[in-house]
């Protein structure tokens, strides 16, 4: 993973409160960290930082699409995604972000690269199931869903034998417990 100044924030030359910022997300950025479940990606976001005498706060937001394919009929299609994620960012001797929501930088360190938390906080708003919403709604005409209802298990067939093989003896004890 190469570092992409874009995504160095230095924060030592800001006053203290919110501060703005915004990332255009797109598949490159994917490639950069080696991930290639992604077709295409077009994902905003937003990061407020809020500094503080001690410490930073960082909220992230985003908001947009990822082009995967469907787990059922392999088409390909733009999965709507959101989330948010927080960062507190606090100084102490050495690096440490073994806490999901922590980040312990070293004392003297100017700025702070966030792409990490955006890869992350992007990966996992992603369902791990994805099902094209034609699927759904019965819209999208693919082979495989003909190929997969053809091979369906017959239900209706299944419930018509096992009435016929029920002993007469048991439906007559089975009425008892009906009309309660």
């Amino acid at each position: 993973m190469k570092v992409n100044k874009e995504f160095l924030i230095p924060f030592v030359g800001l006053k203290q409160g919110k501060h703005q910022f915004e990332f255009e997300i797109n598949k490159e950025f994917f490639d950069d960290f080696g991930f290639d479940e992604y077709n295409d990606v077009n994902v905003k976001v937003n990061l407020v930082l809020e500094k503080k005498i001690t410490m930073l706060e960082l909220s992230f937001k985003h908001k947009g699409t990822v082009n995967v394919p469907c787990d059922i009929t392999n088409e390909d299609f733009d999965l709507p995604i959101k989330g948010k994620l927080k960062l507190v960012v606090k100084f102490g001797d050495e690096y440490n972000n073994d806490h999901d929501e922590i980040l312990i930088l070293p004392h003297g360190e100017y700025q702070v690269d966030v792409s990490q938390y955006i890869y992350e906080m992007i990966v996992l708003s992603v369902p791990s199931k994805r099902i094209h919403p034609g699927v759904k709604d019965g819209t999208v005409a693919a082979d495989i869903l003909d190929k997969l209802n053809e091979l369906a298990p017959k239900v209706e067939a299944k419930k018509e034998e096992t009435k016929e093989n029920t002993d007469p003896r048991w439906d007559e004890l089975k009425k008892l417990l009906t009309d309660k």
